[in-house]
């Protein structure tokens, strides 16, 4: 089977490199044009926060406040309906539990499930956790794809085929339709890894069938590893990583793209796999690669680990546009709402230490945590900016995935894998509580142009 074949171009160079110039030039708008009709660029407003248009109840996030028009950094806090993810994690790591399942309850129904309720619930994900016949076979192995994500948002299109009442967005329908797919979604990108793997890489083919009584973590371990095998530490670590990625209030991009779409009245399979596009950006999902070749070139260029001079002089390069990737940025420092510190990164740094120290990594992780501590003043003194920045979760989880021994071409995969909960939630408030297809404005700046016969242009 060759999955090698390419389209052939069927368009002459010089003409598509003359085609995509004119193209460049007609699209450009003036950047004072926004701000001579007060545009909210990336809806947002001038001072950076974010433009008010739903209501939720499902995720907040709150990294500052305003007083008499100032923001004002704070500690980072995020909730899930309520409750922030440190009392939640407290709570399921001081019982020795895995959290994602529970998560993903509460996300959906408003309230942490008793005991029997996550047994129950536990129990479902685990028997929907198998693709329906013929799925792997004539839906990924037969068309695989080098870009996981990709291969899932067609896997999540393809599920529309499978489901018998795919239109159907009564509440009891669209609940069965986001259990399934919170269910099946780690199975989809372990086998969709597999074949990329197998097809492209000349590795061997693994498909091993999910197991009922393994929780999401476990069982995307298993899926992956050629001998199934994981320790207990590697299934807690990943867990906690899933239960942070699962939701993010309702303006993040891949968030506010299920509200768009939903908002509709399409299908669940249209607008999750929307959603899962939207992720896949790099300015969105795929930060923590960037984390990772960044880390790879302080290591490669910084002698010494443990010099705080030369740490910081390297990280100015980097802010200079003199080091790295020349975009002048450190990846995984600051965020668009946390100021003094990001939550996520908080729980995450703590199992990145407890994995660190069970593999040797010690050192690594001191340097992870000296480029944290440092890029704050560096941001400042380089910018000459008074904006507070911390550490977010990005700067932790491909560090945590690469101990893991998960290739980096799942690390967004495994970020579409949490936040199917949070979507599946949202896609449900918006149904019941939306009412509006939403539709933004955009103001046309262009003259009027009388239409010229083709003889005469």
């Amino acid at each position: 089977m060759n999955h090698d074949n390419k389209l052939d171009l069927k368009i002459d160079t010089a003409l598509l490199d003359e085609l995509t110039h004119h193209a460049e030039k007609m699209n450009r708008i003036p950047l004072d044009l926004y701000q001579k009709y007060s545009v909210k660029r990336g809806l947002r407003n001038e001072d950076g926060t974010g433009v008010l248009v739903g209501l939720t109840e499902i995720g907040d996030v709150h990294g500052y406040i305003i007083d008499e028009g100032e923001i004002v950094p704070v500690e980072g806090r995020l909730e899930y309906r309520g409750t922030t993810v440190n009392d939640i994690t407290n709570g399921f790591q001081a019982e020795k539990r895995f959290g994602f399942e529970e998560v993903c309850y509460l996300l959906l129904f408003g309230a942490l499930p008793t005991r029997q309720q996550l047994t129950q619930f536990t129990t479902i994900l685990g028997e929907n956790r198998a693709l329906p016949n013929g799925f792997t076979e004539n839906m990924i192995l037969k068309a695989p794809s080098r870009e996981i994500v990709n291969k899932l948002a067609r896997s999540v299109l393809v599920c529309y085929s499978y489901d018998p009442n795919p239109d159907d967005i009564s509440l009891k329908n669209v609940l069965r339709q986001s259990i399934e797919l919170i269910a099946r979604f780690s199975t989809m990108v372990a086998y969709g890894y597999q074949a990329k793997s197998h097809y492209f890489d000349g590795k061997s083919l693994f498909i091993h069938r999910p197991q009922k009584d393994l929780c999401t973590a476990e069982n995307l371990l298993h899926l992956i590893r050629p001998d199934s095998k994981f320790s207990r530490l590697e299934a807690e670590t990943l867990d906690m990583a899933l239960v942070l990625h699962a939701e993010h209030g309702g303006g993040n991009n891949s968030t506010f793209t299920t509200h768009v779409v939903s908002s509709t009245g399409t299908d669940t399979y249209s607008a999750i796999a929307a959603a899962v596009g939207s992720l896949k950006g790099p300015l969105h999902g795929g930060a923590n690669l960037k984390v990772m070749e960044m880390m790879a070139d302080i290591k490669e260029h910084v002698k010494d680990w443990q010099d705080d001079e030369e740490v910081e002089e390297y990280l100015a390069k980097i802010l200079r546009k003199e080091a790295f990737d020349g975009k002048g940025l450190i990846y995984g420092i600051g965020h668009a709402v946390y100021t003094l510190s990001d939550p996520r990164a908080v729980l995450l740094k703590e199992k990145a230490k407890e994995l660190a120290s069970s593999r040797g990594l010690g050192k690594e992780f001191e340097l992870y945590e000296r480029v944290a501590y440092l890029s704050p003043g560096v941001f400042k003194n380089v910018k000459n900016s008074d904006k507070v920045v911390s550490a977010n979760v990005d700067f932790y989880s491909g560090f945590i995935y690469d101990m893991l021994d998960i290739p980096n071409e799942l690390y967004t995969p495994i970020f579409c894998i949490a936040r199917i909960a949070g979507w599946c939630a949202h896609r449900i408030e918006e149904l019941i509580s939306g009412g509006r297809i939403i539709r933004p404005a955009y103001r046309n700046i262009l003259r009027n142009k009388e239409y010229v016969p083709l003889g005469k242009r």
